[in-house]
């Protein structure tokens, strides 16, 4: 079976960053993902909002470096999840992040301490450019 979702947008809003019991580390937020087409000559957009989750140190690196308006590309996993809330049963999916990439949102030019980096979930401290990326 195949559970994959890679995304490539901006962010909403600063990430949420939070521990778990055990002292982890996780961080959310939000991605909005956009597509624009033509019809009848006039132009049509739609943006797609993604709720994705981030854990240990790739969530520490997420809310030290990632802001509102920040360009990243994730990688990850669908996971739906559910929790009681007043005696209702109340769910949510979100993507679940095994690796993210910092791209720069400039015009193609990154800003200064900004450069593209690849941050896999296994090794964040080596974090090398990204050569060979998805697209």
């Amino acid at each position: 079976m195949l559970n994959k979702v890679q995304l490539i947008g901006f962010l909403g809003a600063d990430p949420e960053l939070r521990r778990s019991n055990d002292s982890d580390a996780i961080a959310r937020a939000n991605i909005a993902t956009s597509e624009s087409w033509k019809k009848d000559g006039e132009m049509h957009e739609k943006t797609e909002w993604h709720r994705v989750v981030f854990f240990g140190k790739l969530a520490e690196i997420v809310g030290d470096y990632l802001k509102k308006g920040s360009l990243v590309y994730v990688d990850g996993r669908l996971q739906t999840r559910s929790w009681d809330k007043d005696g209702e049963t109340r769910y949510t999916t979100e993507i679940v992040v095994e690796s993210m990439k910092m791209l720069p949102s400039g015009g193609g030019k990154a800003r200064e301490g900004s450069d593209a980096r690849s941050v896999p979930k296994g090794n964040p401290k080596a974090a090398q450019p990204f050569d060979d990326g998805p697209f």
